[in-house]
């Protein structure tokens, strides 16, 4: 793909006043932010920086075909951001697995304006431009992808069901949610849902449903974040939830 120019980080830094400050934008899909927050959190733990603010944004709307009935009712737009900053408290980002199967490209991607295909006549005609999905292969790898890797890093740290308090879960699919709840052996009041609200907003579901949440969320609540994305992407990361209500 061609870059993006200027970054979209970049305008959110002008905007923002964030004069003293690197930034660049990172894509993994409906997995970006989670992709983000552990960039971020390792960051931090070199101890060179202080303060790390990751940013999960989506306008999907701008590469939806309004006339493709199998995708333009699946997305929302959205953005969310966090702060990421070091702590001596044993809270935070705890432990993460992220992973990428480049040969899932093939049923959820935009077919032109990359490299391979740039933007022409030909390519704007024939709605190329727009987000494409084979909607059951995608479903299939991310209802076990996705419900595995949240199971697995329960195991890698020796969590059981009732030591979880949430599972924070990419906003794609109620079937693909409930699958990995299931899998975790959580019940469905322990699963953080609201993609009846918004849809899938991809790189923004997560710390939409976060904020949603907050109230409910206390100091050393143990957290399971799990992610499915194009590309194919996906991960988990276990969380200690850093402080309490307002």
């Amino acid at each position: 793909m061609p870059p993006s120019l200027p970054a979209t980080a970049n305008i959110i830094s002008d905007k923002a006043g964030l004069k003293n400050a690197f930034s660049f934008d990172l894509g993994a899909a409906c997995s970006g932010f989670l992709f983000g927050l552990q960039t971020a959190a390792a960051y931090i733990e070199t101890g060179r920086y202080k303060k790390v603010i990751l940013v999960g944004a989506d306008k999907m709307s701008s590469i939806t075909d309004y006339s493709d009935r199998t995708t333009c009712t699946l997305f929302g737009d959205a953005a969310g951001a966090v702060l990421v900053e070091p702590t001596y408290d044993d809270v935070g980002v705890m432990d993460h697995i992220l992973r990428t199967d480049g040969s899932g490209r093939k049923f959820l991607h935009i077919k032109a304006g990359g490299s391979v295909r740039p933007a022409s006549h030909e390519t704007v005609e024939a709605k190329e431009h727009f987000i494409y999905q084979e909607g059951q292969s995608v479903f299939k790898f991310a209802v076990s992808n996705m419900a595995d890797v949240a199971a697995e890093i329960m195991e890698k740290n020796n969590l059981k069901s009732e030591d979880i308090a949430w599972l924070v879960p990419h906003q794609a699919n109620l079937r693909i949610i409930d699958a990995t709840g299931r899998r975790m052996g959580l019940p469905p009041e322990k699963v953080m849902i609201n993609i009846e609200n918004y849809g899938n907003t991809t790189a923004a579901t997560i710390p939409l449903v976060l904020w949603e949440h907050e109230s409910k969320l206390k100091k050393g609540d143990k957290l399971i974040l799990a992610a499915f994305g194009g590309g194919f992407t996906w991960g988990s990361i276990y969380l200690i939830w850093a402080y309490d209500p307002k």
